[in-house]
């Protein structure tokens, strides 16, 4: 997507970061909506003299707002891959608040690059498949990342390389000792 930074951070040989900050709140934008709505509520106003109109524009424009950056705007999201423990999954929301899902190594299977046709495009998406735990052979579930990012795919294939070095060494670090 447009707009967007990816950040690699290596810790060691087995744990690496990868972030994705997305484009910041446009104050312009949210002004524009903002006038829009209250524009409107005082068109309103003139027409009919109720002042709860304006009242009503007020509080519905600042819940809309405080609703928006505490649940839809996504500023970053990041992966942590940690080889011996698991997958940490973070997004970090415009008004500070984070949410943060962890899954443990030994329920992934593997990650992988998935594509899907959405409004007559073809999308790429970064994926954890889940190992089934009665088939060791078969996926119980699909977690897509950086959903709200949506980093183009040469992007998705950086990441993927680099989560996939550390399933590698995962894999082989039984074998070995």
């Amino acid at each position: 997507g447009a707009g967007l930074a990816l950040r690699r951070r290596q810790h060691s040989a087995s744990c690496r970061e990868l972030s994705v900050r997305g484009p910041r709140l446009q104050l312009r934008s949210l002004s524009a909506a903002t006038a829009a709505v209250w524009l409107a509520a005082y068109g309103l106003f003139a027409l009919c003299e109720n002042s709860m109109v304006l009242s009503a524009a007020i509080f519905i424009t600042l819940i809309g707002l405080i609703i928006y950056l505490h649940f839809v705007k996504i500023d970053q999201e990041s992966l942590l891959v940690i080889g011996s423990l698991g997958i940490q999954v973070t997004s970090s929301y415009a008004s500070g608040k984070e949410s943060t899902t962890f899954i443990e190594m030994g329920r992934v299977k593997d990650v992988v690059i998935n594509e899907a046709i959405h409004m007559q495009k073809v999308i790429y998406y970064l994926c954890i498949l889940l190992q089934d735990p009665e088939d060791p052979q078969g996926v119980s579930e699909v977690v897509p990342l950086f959903q709200s990012s949506k980093p183009r795919l040469d992007c998705l294939i950086e990441m993927y390389k680099s989560c996939q070095e550390i399933l590698e060494q995962r894999k082989t670090a039984p074998q070995s000792s």
